[in-house]
């Protein structure tokens, strides 16, 4: 079997075409956020570093008026910075202390992050559909560093538009996620098959959206939700090429 009538593609990142791997409570991320802050005159513990930023990530989430929130990274180190600032803080340059609140997240997500790697197949693949269709990124990351990640495995250059959670204050399966990556390719839900490797977010969201779906059965992502099913599974990238006639 094929899906055909086939005008664009859009794709997952995180567990679909990238392999990441984070530890986010690992100590020595939060030791390397507190030795940076020190020259910033600011001196905190990374056990206070580490309860801060959590119990700020959960206070967004429930200020939220999104029913699926994303959190914004870079405004929890900025409330810290601004919460605990001295007056050699206050003395710095000021774009400095503007700068502060994307280096902390930038520092914090590079010690936490500790894979970051294309899935096989996945530039060849790529390189084969854009020949044929518009591609398209609807992501659940940060702005801080998921274009950034996706620079660093090289694939940016494939995507039209890349649409990233972080952005936009809601996660998938946001329909206005999705929509923001049609309206973007100018084609119709119905035309367009999304590629994900979480049956919730990314399948449910996208089949609610009328869109086409792909699960790509990695180790990551929830596998069930409700009678949810893809129009295809698969674990290796070329197969695509197959599914969509080529």
């Amino acid at each position: 079997m094929k899906l055909t009538g086939v005008e664009a593609v859009a794709f997952d990142v995180n567990g679909t075409l990238v392999d990441i791997r984070t530890e986010e409570h690992r100590e020595d991320a939060f030791r390397a956020v507190g030795h940076y802050l020190n020259y910033q005159g600011i001196h905190l513990r990374r056990q206070a570093i580490h309860d801060m930023y959590f119990a700020r990530l959960k206070q967004q989430q429930r200020d939220s008026p999104e029913e699926f929130p994303e959190f914004d990274a870079v405004a929890i180190w900025g409330s810290i910075v601004v919460d605990h600032a001295t007056d050699y803080t206050h003395a710095l340059p000021p774009d400095r202390i503007a700068a502060l609140p994307q280096t902390l997240a930038e520092l914090y997500r590079g010690v936490s992050r500790h894979k970051l790697k294309r899935y096989p197949h996945v530039r060849s693949t790529l390189g084969a559909l854009c020949d044929r269709y518009p591609l398209a990124v609807v992501s659940d990351g940060q702005k801080a560093y998921a274009r950034a990640e996706l620079h660093k495995v090289d694939l940016t250059q494939y995507f039209g538009p890349i649409v990233v959670s972080g952005e936009h204050g809601f996660r998938k399966p946001d329909r206005r996620l999705f929509q923001y990556a049609l309206d973007a390719m100018g084609v119709p839900a119905e035309k367009t098959v999304y590629v994900g490797n979480d049956m919730y977010r990314d399948v449910y969201g996208a089949r609610e959206m009328g869109m086409r779906t792909v699960m790509f059965d990695s180790d990551q992502g929830t596998k069930v939700h409700q009678d949810c099913r893809p129009d295809f599974t698969i674990t290796d990238h070329r197969d695509l090429l197959a599914i969509l006639g080529g």
